[in-house]
């Protein structure tokens, strides 16, 4: 069983930044590929970017490309979201997740584990 809890959200305006951190409990984090998602009012959730068990492989959505950064300290069992040039369009609930799979992965069905999620709001 993995938990994991999200933190770093908030409200920042265009063009801010925000750092949204994922703390995972479990001895075997650094065995599961992690992956953060999100959810816009009246959207489906969407994949963001993913990142392979020991940090080496990183994947992003088209959307994000460039601007977000995804990276892990196994040691102390937390991956990152580094968003830079945030858009209003980027306003959503964010939730971190983890998944069996070593390699980084898209698929919200290819990820057991799920966070509560935290709100970031970018205003224009």
């Amino acid at each position: 069983q993995v938990q994991l809890v999200e933190s770093g959200g908030g409200l920042v305006q265009r063009g801010g930044s925000l750092r949204l951190s994922c703390a995972a409990s479990g001895r075997t984090f650094s065995s599961y590929a992690m992956g953060w998602f999100r959810q816009a009012p009246g959207k489906e959730r969407e994949f963001v970017a993913t990142i392979s068990y020991r940090g080496g492989s990183t994947f992003y959505a088209d959307a994000v490309k460039g601007r977000f950064t995804i990276s892990r300290d196994n040691a102390k069992n937390t991956v990152y979201l580094q968003m830079n040039s945030l858009k209003p369009e980027d306003t959503a609930v964010y939730y971190c997740a983890a998944s069996r799979w070593v390699a980084g992965r898209i698929k919200e069905y290819e990820y057991e584990w799920w966070g509560q999620g935290t709100q970031v709001t970018v205003s224009s």
